[in-house]
């Protein structure tokens, strides 16, 4: 088995990951970002037809480029998808796509990095492969009654995939009503789950003009992992579903959408029932129930209590040359948006040329062994 070398390696062609390619190409590091997708941008392609950002464009920038697109505009997931391979093109980023990297270990003072029989070696890893990737189902699905239609959110992308007949989603955070406001148009509607706050103005509305711009700096400096109140977020980001925002329970009640409160924990004759006792009798379940973040290819022990990667501002602690970045709270709220991820890679990338500076080591081309 060949073994590519480089001296820094960043996993994933997301935000995260082009923007800490941006920033290491500005202090010419040599690098390669390694993508499991067949193209820049597809993690947005695939994501359902009608989702559109919930910040206006000029928040939705990564370093060096803006989003081409009117400063309180917002932008559809394909318009999003475009834009991050333009970037990659723009700045000649060096990106491999249709890699799926599936093991990250340690030899030495360096780093192995496998893609099923590709291997690759850096001294720098870079862990930018997105917030959650795994999308979480609960196991009394597979008792619901085979006739009705289940689909993740991640699944989900327009309600031509829907049977006739009711439709049930579970979840009401801000992808959970949205996607319940689109199923509504056609198909009798029930969305369930607690609804964790709603953002109290129209989110495109002129409200929001005065509301978004102040809302942005507290989640650059207010919220951040040096506040209690900032630290108290990020325990409830990293656990729970996030507010209502461009869909609230009013526009539901409008369009018809019943909404019950209560969570679906058991099943009773292949039908879901609520743990206030409520059955519900649908033909289809929308699983708008969240992701997890998955560390089981990273053979290092990286992960806190809390499961998620330990790190300060991205660096790892115990780990030399290890860093993560676009994870929820990473330095503040904003690390896990589009527009907030440029000051996290930017550190990262400093603190990278930094050691390689400290080890005399001066960048150089990959090369191949």
């Amino acid at each position: 088995m060949s073994t590519e070398r480089f001296d820094t390696i960043v996993i994933g062609a997301g935000q995260a990951g082009l923007a800490t390619g941006y920033h290491l190409a500005q202090r010419g590091q040599h690098f390669v970002i390694l993508d499991a997708h067949d193209r820049v941008g597809d993690v947005w392609r695939e994501r359902f037809d009608s989702l559109r950002l919930y910040s206006p464009a000029r928040y939705d920038g990564l370093p060096g480029w803006g989003i081409p697109a009117p400063a309180w505009s917002w932008p559809g997931k394909d318009e999003v998808a475009d834009y991050f391979e333009a970037y990659a093109e723009r700045f000649a980023l060096p990106v491999r796509t249709g890699v799926t990297v599936d093991g990250l270990s340690r030899l030495g003072d360096r780093y192995v990095v496998t893609a099923g029989t590709d291997r690759f070696e850096a001294g720098n890893v870079v862990v930018a492969s997105g917030t959650w990737q795994t999308p979480v189902i609960p196991d009394l699905a597979d008792r619901l009654d085979p006739r009705i239609r289940q689909l993740h959110s991640s699944d989900y992308h327009n309600p031509s995939q829907l049977q006739d007949g009711p439709v049930l989603v579970v979840g009401c955070s801000h992808s959970g009503a949205d996607i319940a406001l689109e199923a509504s148009r056609s198909h009798r509607t029930t969305i369930c789950g607690p609804v964790r706050g709603e953002v109290p103005f129209d989110l495109e509305g002129r409200a929001a003009h005065v509301a978004i711009p102040i809302m942005w700096f507290m989640a650059n400096h207010v919220l951040t992992e040096r506040t209690p109140i900032g630290r108290k977020m990020r325990t409830h980001v990293r656990s729970g579903g996030g507010p209502l925002l461009r869909v609230k329970r009013a526009d539901l009640a409008a369009a018809g959408v019943e909404h019950f409160p209560a969570k679906v924990t058991d099943v009773r004759d292949g039908t879901p029932i609520l743990d206030d006792g409520t059955a519900l009798d649908v033909r289809n379940v929308i699983w708008c129930t969240g992701f997890r973040k998955d560390t089981t290819w990273i053979q290092i022990p990286v992960t806190g209590a809390d499961g998620w990667p330990e790190q300060s501002r991205g660096v790892s602690p115990d780990h030399p040359g290890l860093y993560f970045v676009g994870l929820p709270f990473l330095q503040a709220f904003a690390s896990m948006l589009t527009g907030g991820v440029g000051r996290d890679a930017a550190y990262v990338a400093k603190h990278i040329a930094r050691r390689q500076s400290r080890a005399g080591v001066r960048p150089s081309a990959p090369t191949l062994t």
